[in-house]
C-alpha cells in the first residue's frame, strides 16, 4: 500500500485591498511566481494546473521574484525573512535564509547578473537591505526614506543604479554597487508610491502610485523626465503595479479603477485598456500585473478577488481567467458522477474543479459570507453549509447556487445526504433536522444534552451518527426520513477527546470515529463493539474521514498536515503522506479506488495516487 502525489492545483495569489500584489515571470515567460498564504507558488503559464509549491517560510509570504538567470527565486514574508531557493530542481532546496528587517518585506529586486538583491519593506530599525544572495554580505544600504518602502528596482545595465519608493511619496536613487544614496526625488507624487521599475534597456525608470500618477525618470541620473498623462484614457484610481515589455518602448499598469492599461512611452499615451467588472466592484480592482517575455506578448494581471487574468493586445477582454482559493480551504465535496470537486474556504468562497482539467470556476451567485463547513452530494446537486448559518443548494449542471437561502436554526456543524430518500440531514448547535431536496424542512429534533460537532449517515442501516464535544457519538435510528427520534437511541463513549470526524462504511454497519487528539476508533454500530483502536498516528485534530467506494480502506486528514490511508481488513496496515498541506490538511475524499483528492490551509487542492493491496 502506498500513496504518492500526482498534481497540485495551486492556490491563488494573496491580495489585500489597497496594496500591490507582486507577480514575477521567469526569463522564458513559461512560469509565474507569487505569494500565497505561507507558500510561494510557481505556476505554469500555458498549463496553470501544473504548479510547484515552496513551503520554506514560517510566516505569511508577501513577494517572490525570479532571478534573471531563471535558476533561483528570492521570496520574502511578513516577519522580514528573505529566502533564496532553487526553482530549477524539483526539490526546491533553500540556498540562503536572511533576516532583513523586523517587519514586512514589501518588494525584492535582483540585479541582471543574479548576484545581488535589494529587499525593502516596513522595518523598525531600517527599511531595507542590499546584499549578495549567496553569502548575505552587505553591498550598500537603503537610506533616504522616512516611511515604509513599497518598491525596489535595480537598473539591468551597467553602470548599475537602484531606486526605491514608498509611503513618504519619494523616489530615492542609488549609485553602486555598493549602493549608496545619490538623491531623493520629492514633490512629484502626492500619495503613496506603490510600484517602480527600470526599463529593460536601463534608459528609464517608471514610478506609479495611489495618486493615479505615472512619472518617467532618467535611468542613469534619476532626474525627472516627464509625467506621463492621458487626460481621456488615463487611470481614474490608484495605480498598484507596472511591468515593462522587453522592447523598452511600452509598459502596462494595473489600477484600482478596475483596468489594466498599455502605455506607449514615446507617445505618452494609453494605447489599450482592459476593463473588469462593474463600477464600484472591489473584487475586480487590479492589484498586480506582469508582461511576459514571449512571442505572444501575453500580459497577466491579478484582480483583488485573486483571479489571474490572461490579456492579449488582440482581445479587449481576458482570453483566460484562472480562479481558485486564496484563503484556507475548510471543506471539500465531490459530485456523485466523480467529475467535479467542490471546495469552500475560510471566507465563504466556493469553487468547482473539473477533475479532467484541474481548472476552477466560481459560481456567479456566490452567496456564503462566512466559512464553508461542509458539502453533501446528490444526483445533480451539491448541498453546502457555512458559518453564516445558511444551507444552500448548488445545481451541478450549471455549477451555480439555486433556490432560496435556507437559514438554519443555529450554526451548522455537519451535513449528510440519504440517496434512497433524497433527504438532507443537518446538525446545528440547537437541533438535528431533515430537509427535502428542495430545501424544505420536513423534520427536526432539539439537541439539549450534548454539543454536536459532525454528522454522518448510513444508507445501509438508516442510522444517523452525531459527534459531540463531550467525547461521545450519538446514534439515531431513523424509521422514516420524516421522523427523527426525540433522543438518541444509543451512545458510543470510547473516545477520550471531543469527536471531530465521522464516516460510515458504504455497505456495512462500521463507523470510523476521529477525535481532536488525532485518534481514530472503528466501531460496529450494530453491537457497539470496538473493532480497533490502533489508528492513532495523527498528532493533531482529525479533520475528515472517508471510506473508499468498496469499503475496504479509509483515508483521514488532520491538522498535523498529514494524510493517512488505513486498511479496514488488516488494521495494522497503513500508508502516510506526511506534510501533505502546510498548516494543516482540512479535507480528503476518494475520487475512486486509486485516487484521493485533498485540500488544506495552504489553499491548494492536491491529487494523490493510491496503490491498494
Amino acid at each position: 500500500m502506498s500513496i504518492k502525489r500526482q498534481s497540485i492545483w495551486a492556490s491563488s495569489p494573496a491580495t489585500t485591498r489597497g496594496r500591490p500584489t507582486h507577480l514575477s515571470a521567469d526569463p522564458s515567460g513559461k512560469r509565474i511566481a507569487y505569494a500565497s498564504n505561507k507558500s510561494i507558488i510557481l505556476r505554469s503559464v500555458d498549463s496553470p494546473t501544473e504548479s510547484a509549491q515552496y513551503t520554506g517560510h514560517i510566516a505569511n509570504t508577501t513577494v517572490a521574484r525570479f532571478a534573471p538567470s531563471g535558476y533561483y527565486v528570492a521570496s520574502g514574508d511578513e516577519s522580514g525573512m528573505v529566502r533564496v531557493w532553487d526553482c530549477a530542481g524539483e526539490d526546491m532546496n533553500t540556498k540562503g535564509e536572511f533576516p532583513i528587517i523586523n517587519g514586512r518585506i514589501n518588494d525584492i529586486a535582483w540585479d541582471s547578473e543574479s548576484k545581488r538583491i535589494i529587499s525593502v519593506g516596513d522595518g523598525k530599525e531600517r527599511y531595507g537591505h542590499c546584499m549578495t544572495w549567496d553569502t548575505g554580505n552587505s553591498i550598500g544600504e537603503i537610506s533616504g526614506h522616512q516611511n515604509v518602502v513599497n518598491a525596489a528596482s535595480i537598473k539591468p545595465t551597467r553602470p548599475y543604479r537602484a531606486a526605491t519608493a514608498g509611503d513618504d511619496n519619494s523616489v530615492v536613487f542609488y549609485n553602486g554597487p555598493p549602493f549608496k544614496f545619490a538623491n531623493s526625488m520629492r514633490g512629484s507624487h502626492t500619495n503613496f508610491i506603490q510600484g517602480l521599475s527600470f526599463s529593460p534597456d536601463g534608459m528609464h525608470l517608471v514610478s506609479v502610485g495611489s495618486d493615479q500618477k505615472i512619472f518617467l525618470w532618467d535611468g542613469s541620473t534619476g532626474n525627472l523626465v516627464t509625467q506621463i498623462q492621458d487626460t481621456e484614457n488615463g487611470h481614474k484610481g490608484g495605480i498598484y503595479s507596472i511591468s515593462w515589455h522587453s522592447d523598452a518602448k511600452r509598459f502596462v499598469t494595473a489600477s484600482a479603477d478596475r483596468t489594466v492599461k498599455l502605455w506607449d512611452v514615446e507617445a505618452q499615451k494609453a494605447t489599450q485598456t482592459w476593463s473588469f467588472g462593474d463600477a464600484g466592484s472591489i473584487a475586480h480592482q487590479q492589484t498586480g500585473v506582469v508582461w511576459l517575455n514571449r512571442s505572444d506578448d501575453l500580459v497577466i494581471s491579478v484582480s483583488n478577488s485573486s483571479d489571474l487574468n490572461y490579456l492579449s493586445e488582440k482581445s479587449p477582454t481576458p482570453i483566460k481567467v484562472v480562479s481558485g482559493h486564496q484563503k484556507s480551504i475548510t471543506s471539500l465535496g465531490i459530485e456523485t458522477n466523480q467529475k467535479t470537486i467542490w471546495t469552500g474556504s475560510y471566507e465563504g468562497r466556493v469553487c468547482s474543479w473539473d477533475l479532467s482539467t484541474g481548472t476552477a470556476e466560481i459560481p456567479e451567485s456566490q452567496t456564503h459570507t462566512n466559512q464553508a463547513t461542509g458539502f453533501a452530494a446528490s444526483e445533480g446537486r451539491i448541498y453546502s453549509i457555512a458559518m453564516d448559518d445558511t444551507f444552500r443548494t448548488i445545481d451541478t449542471n450549471v455549477k451555480d447556487f439555486t433556490g432560496s437561502i435556507v437559514t438554519t436554526d443555529g450554526q451548522p456543524r455537519g451535513i449528510a445526504y440519504s440517496p434512497d430518500t433524497s433527504t438532507v440531514y443537518i446538525a446545528t448547535l440547537n437541533e438535528l433536522s431533515a430537509y427535502s431536496k428542495d430545501g424544505t424542512k420536513i423534520a427536526s429534533s432539539p439537541i439539549k444534552s450534548y454539543t454536536p460537532t459532525c454528522l454522518s449517515f448510513s444508507p445501509s442501516t438508516n442510522l444517523l451518527a452525531v459527534g459531540s464535544q463531550e467525547n461521545t457519538v450519538q446514534l439515531y435510528q431513523l424509521s422514516s426520513p420524516t421522523s427523527i427520534p426525540a433522543a438518541p437511541t444509543a451512545t458510543l463513549k470510547s473516545n477520550r477527546s471531543s469527536i471531530t470526524a465521522l464516516a460510515f462504511a458504504p455497505t456495512a454497519p462500521l463507523l470510523a470515529v476521529g477525535d481532536s487528539a488525532g485518534k481514530i476508533i472503528l466501531y460496529d454500530t450494530t453491537t457497539g463493539e470496538v473493532k480497533t483502536t490502533r489508528w492513532a498516528f495523527h498528532t493533531g485534530r482529525v479533520a475528515t474521514i472517508r471510506w473508499n467506494p468498496s469499503g475496504t480502506h479509509i483515508v483521514s486528514s488532520s491538522l498535523d498536515t498529514n494524510i493517512i490511508v488505513y486498511s479496514a481488513e488488516s488494521y495494522g496496515k497503513n500508508t502516510k503522506a506526511l506534510g501533505a498541506h502546510k498548516e494543516g490538511c482540512s479535507a480528503a475524499e476518494w475520487v475512486d479506488e486509486k485516487t484521493i483528492v485533498s485540500a488544506g490551509a495552504d489553499g491548494c487542492v492536491k491529487l494523490w495516487a493510491v496503490a491498494l493491496p
